[in-house]
């Protein structure tokens, strides 16, 4: 069943007030392969980028790289 119009717009609310948005843009037919690895990965493609974003940076810190802010 499809979400009513109040339940959307409640999960926008919640969506607006608890994440921060990113538009990503990557090269044409990326998508479909990082969609392929997440899904060998039991991932989203949010939590696989989310994943290596985390990781990449936990990973800089190790090496004392600039954070780039």
């Amino acid at each position: 069943m499809p979400a009513s119009k109040a339940q959307q717009k409640a999960v926008n609310k919640y969506m607006a007030a608890n994440y921060d948005r990113i538009n990503l843009t990557v090269a044409k037919g990326r998508k479909s392969v990082i969609q392929a690895h997440a899904v060998t990965k039991g991932e989203s493609v949010n939590g696989f980028i989310n994943r290596a974003i985390d990781e990449a940076m936990e990973r800089d810190k190790k090496g004392g790289a600039p954070d780039g802010d």
